[in-house]
């Protein structure tokens, strides 16, 4: 079946990977919409390829820009802003909207494209660790169904599939322990944001990269999962698991595990998320298993990764302090790799915005995105005076 893909984020590493798909398959998935924040360049040449009907970029400098670059007979409408976002994640023309924006500035298309009936396959976590209770109930509202693109997620909810969800016992949400899983906490100081950009395993985004260093990433993950798959954040269970082979597990009531595993490569499951139930011949190789020596599985140190427990304490409490935790790692993140903060300063600073913030225990949208600027004014507050 034919599915016509929007896809939010399409020069970052999921939406590269997610073209290289439609670019396999053409019949299947022909691209509709493309966004992009400022890298013009690769969008145009995105869009000289595919042919999508409306490409969305950050402001109107940059929409400038890509008339610029692009030949005068091209049909694409170029459009900007939060409202051009939002245009291209709900296009008329659209079956499928792929949400890979970075950040929170993915959560306001979601919804649109929520609202407008579109199938989600959403890589933005930060739309659940934001406003999980909200999304998912407008999905329900709308009979819209959100599958998960991040790999764990995926393997999550293809463990759950054919299985009763009264069944299940816990989640054991797998983590490679980032480039820093053996690093001497001694040293954590002297941490160049170009050590820290070196995953051992996946080829990802700056920052996603660096929420892996710090283990952040598996706390957005835990918190995206408690909406996603309807569960406290006390069945959620973090495993370190250095291999990145298995890419996550469920426990069930009577003691079985079913586990998913594969080679660390996010084309699976994109794909996944967007033929469910189908599965594509992708062409990727299965693990060569002889020549693994093992498996090894660890319980993660949140006293050395204090990012994590940070983002257990923000799921148990929910509310606004997600969207806070989350806009005060944005900050953080950028500021290290603008070698503003050091590395431990990150959750430094994190749970001294948490701290401050006073919660709102049933937000409404309007609280969570007010929460949201607050806590961004506040952590650059601190970081720049």
């Amino acid at each position: 079946m034919q599915k016509h893909l929007s896809i939010l984020g399409s020069t970052g590493s999921i939406g590269r990977s997610t073209l290289q798909i439609a670019e396999q398959f053409p019949e299947k998935f022909p691209v509709c919409t493309l966004t992009a924040k400022d890298n013009i360049e690769l969008l145009a040449a995105q869009i000289r390829q595919f042919h999508p009907r409306m490409a969305a970029v950050y402001n109107e400098k940059g929409a400038a820009r890509l008339r610029k670059i692009l030949p005068p007979d091209t049909d694409t409408e170029i459009v900007w802003g939060e409202e051009g976002y939002c245009a291209a994640a709900a296009h008329p023309d659209a079956d499928c909207t792929v949400t890979a924006m970075m950040g929170a500035a993915g959560l306001k298309p979601t919804l649109a494209a929520i609202d407008s009936g579109k199938q989600i396959a959403l890589a933005n976590k930060e739309t659940l660790v934001m406003a999980g209770e909200a999304v998912m109930k407008k999905a329900g509202e709308k009979s819209v169904d959100i599958l998960p693109v991040d790999s764990e997620h995926s393997a999550i909810f293809q463990c759950l599939t054919g299985q009763r969800k009264s069944d299940m016992d816990r989640i054991l949400l797998t983590a490679s322990g980032g480039p820093f899983r053996n690093t001497d906490p001694a040293e954590f100081a002297s941490i160049t944001p170009e050590q820290a950009l070196q995953h051992p395993n996946w080829q990802m985004g700056r920052k996603i990269t660096i929420d892996s260093a710090t283990l952040m990433n598996k706390g957005l993950e835990i918190i995206e999962a408690r909406w996603l798959f309807d569960v406290p954040h006390d069945r959620i269970q973090v495993l370190v698991h250095p291999q990145s082979i298995v890419h996550s597990m469920v426990a069930f009531r009577d003691g079985s595990v079913i586990a998913q595993l594969g080679v660390p490569d996010m084309k699976g499951a994109i794909a996944y998320a967007l033929t469910f139930p189908e599965r594509l011949p992708l062409g990727l190789p299965v693990p060569d298993f002889t020549g693994l020596q093992s498996l090894t599985f660890h319980e993660p140190d949140m006293e050395k990764f204090p990012c994590l427990a940070l983002a257990f304490r923000a799921c148990e409490k929910g509310g606004t302090l997600p969207a806070v935790l989350n806009a005060a790692n944005e900050v953080a993140v950028q500021a290290f790799l603008d070698k503003k903060i050091s590395f431990p300063a990150i959750p430094e600073l994190i749970r001294e915005i948490m701290n401050e913030h006073t919660l709102i225990e049933a937000p409404a949208l309007d609280d969570i995105f007010a929460a949201d600027r607050q806590a961004r004014q506040d952590a650059e507050r601190k970081i720049y005076g």
